[in-house]
C-alpha cells in the first residue's frame, strides 16, 4: 500500500534561512505519528508544507499520491482536517454556527454536527453561545470539531489538548484511537511529551530544520542508550542495610528517594543481570520497578547528539 504521506528529500529556505532542511519521512494509513521539537524546529513549516501552503525548495512531497500544492491541492484539501496551535474563530458566531460554516466550507453536510459536537465534549447549552464567551478549552474542542469535518484520511492536529483538563484530554486521546483504527493518518504536535508516549506509533524528532532521530519509543531508546532506573521500595528499617548491599555488589551507591524508594541506575544492558542479583539480597523488599527513559529525556539526548556533530 502506497504511503499516505511521503516527503523525500524535502528543504525549504527563506533567503538564506533553511526552516526545513533535507527531510524524508513516510506515514501510512491508519498511523500515529508525533512530530516533536522546541519552537523553530521546522514543524510548524512542514506542516505548512504537507498542507500545500507553501512550496518545497527542493524535494518533492506527496500526499494521498498527489503534489498538495498542485492541481489537486482542492481535492486533497478536502480529505484533510487541521487544527492549528492558535485556534480563531469569529466571536460573534455561536459554536453551532461556526462549525456549519466550516462544514459549507469544506462541503460536507450540516446535519451531523451536533452529533460532532457531542463527540468533543461541547456541552448543547455552550454551543448556542457565542464563541467571544468561550475559555480556551472550548475554543479547543470546537477546533477539534472542525478539524474532524467530512471524516478525514488524514489529521494534522498541532498542540491539540492545549487547555483541555485530564479527563477531556483523555476523552480527546480515544478520538484519535478510534480514528487510527478507522485507517486516519493522524500527525500530531505537542510539547506535551510525556502524554505522547502512549500515543504515538513513532516520534519524530525535528531541530534547526532537520530530522534527527525517528522510530518508535522501543527504538528510539535503542539509538540512545540513555540508563535505566532500578526503583526498589524498602520500609525505613531496611534502607541502611540495603545501601551497604548494593554497594558492596555493584560498587555503587543508591540514592535515596521520597516514600521509601531507593533508586539505582544502570545500563540498559545490565538490568537484567542487576534485577536477579537484587533479588538474592536478604534485604526484604517491598516493590521493584525499572523505568525507562522518558521521550523528554530522550528527546533531550538528541538534541545533544545533535549540536555536537
Amino acid at each position: 500500500m502506497s504511503p499516505t504521506i511521503e516527503v523525500s528529500g524535502v528543504s525549504k529556505r527563506y533567503g538564506d534561512q533553511y526552516a526545513v532542511r533535507d527531510v524524508t519521512v513516510a506515514l501510512g494509513a491508519g498511523e500515529c505519528v508525533a512530530l516533536v521539537g522546541h519552537n523553530g524546529a521546522g514543524k510548524s513549516s512542514l506542516i505548512k508544507l504537507l498542507l500545500g501552503l507553501t512550496t518545497p525548495t527542493g524535494g518533492t512531497i506527496r500526499v494521498l499520491g498527489e503534489d498538495p500544492a498542485g492541481n489537486a491541492a482542492a481535492r486533497i484539501r478536502r480529505q484533510i482536517g487541521y487544527l492549528p496551535e492558535n485556534v480563531a474563530f469569529h466571536p460573534a458566531m455561536t459554536g453551532r454556527e461556526s462549525l456549519d460554516f466550516y462544514a459549507r466550507l469544506k462541503r460536507v453536510p450540516t446535519c451531523c454536527n451536533d452529533a460532532l459536537l457531542d463527540r468533543v465534549g461541547l456541552e448543547t447549552g455552550a454551543r448556542k453561545h457565542r464563541i467571544g464567551t468561550y475559555s480556551k478549552g472550548m475554543r479547543q474542542r470546537l477546533g477539534l470539531a472542525q478539524a474532524l469535518l467530512g471524516d478525514p484520511k488524514l489529521l494534522f492536529l498541532d498542540e491539540p489538548t492545549t487547555g483541555l483538563d485530564p479527563a477531556l484530554r483523555q476523552g480527546f486521546y480515544r478520538i484519535i484511537g478510534d480514528l487510527r483504527d478507522a485507517g486516519t493518518t493522524v500527525l500530531l504536535c505537542s510539547h506535551a511529551l510525556t502524554e505522547l508516549e502512549g500515543q504515538a506509533d513513532r516520534v519524530i524528532v525535528m531541530n534547526r530544520g532537520r530530522k534527527v532521530a525517528e522510530g518508535s519509543l522501543a527504538t528510539l531508546r535503542s539509538l540512545a542508550q540513555l540508563p535505566v532506573r532500578i526503583r526498589l521500595t524498602v520500609p525505613d528499617t531496611g534502607f541502611a542495610a540495603l545501601e551497604g548491599e548494593l554497594t558492596g555488589i555493584f560498587g555503587r551507591t543508591a540514592t535515596r528517594l521520597a516514600g521509601g524508594v531507593v533508586e539505582l541506575v544502570c545500563a540498559n544492558d545490565d538490568k537484567l543481570d542487576i534485577v536477579r542479583r537484587i533479588a538474592g539480597i536478604g534485604t526484604p523488599l517491598d516493590d521493584m520497578e525499572i523505568v525507562q527513559p522518558s521521550l523528554d529525556e530522550m528527546y533531550a539526548h538528541f538534541l545533544r547528539q545533535e549540536a555536537a556533530q
